[in-house]
């Protein structure tokens, strides 16, 4: 199962992103939000991936951010709408207005995106008005944003076999005293944190 994807940026339609990570390119759709927040093809890109598994195809959907990830894994829950029609409902509106847009059980606003009738819209309000995150800044816990280097060394510790909160919390004592450590560096601490 691909959860997240960091590599170099081959090519960028509206809909779609091609990244190569390892020598492969992985091709994966998009919403319009997420398209116009990618950096120039060439640079380097990280994307939250939902992997999209059926008997005839396996399919992955990128964001650029956790929360429009969480939302469109909302939005498919919802009977009547898979992933195409949700990536279109993300792409015809800002998630955290849509967000706000189901929880005031807007159907008006909702129906004005392309491909959501009536029906569709009441279905969303319904299932979703109650799953959904409180708007504003207290649905986002304040976090340090990670960097290349810490991401990739509790991957490898995922890939270990350790859990991701003790691995987070033995990065966490890793980098408490410098943030600048080599992947190896952090990698040793972290590893020698979990060992105790």
């Amino acid at each position: 199962m691909i959860a997240h994807l960091r590599g170099k940026l081959l090519a960028k339609h509206p809909n779609q992103a091609i990244v190569e990570t390892a020598g492969v390119g992985y091709d994966v759709t998009i919403s319009v939000p997420t398209f116009s927040d990618l950096p120039a093809v060439g640079s380097e890109v990280a994307l939250h991936v939902h992997t999209h598994v059926r008997e005839d195809v396996i399919a992955l959907y990128g964001f650029l951010r956790p929360s429009e990830k969480l939302l469109f894994e909302k939005l498919i829950t919802v009977s009547g709408i898979g992933p195409k029609l949700a990536i279109t409902i993300l792409s015809g509106m800002a998630a955290d207005e849509m967000t706000g847009a189901i929880r005031g059980n807007d159907i008006a606003r909702l129906t004005r995106i392309p491909g959501i009738g009536k029906k569709t819209a009441e279905r969303m309000v319904l299932e979703l008005r109650d799953k959904l995150p409180p708007a504003g800044p207290a649905a986002t816990p304040i976090v340090s944003p990670m960097t290349g280097i810490e991401e990739d060394v509790l991957s490898a510790l995922t890939n270990l076999g350790y859990q991701r909160p003790a691995a987070e919390k033995a990065l966490t004592a890793a980098t408490k005293d410098r943030k600048d450590k080599s992947f190896d560096a952090l990698f040793r601490e972290a590893l020698s944190a979990l060992s105790k």
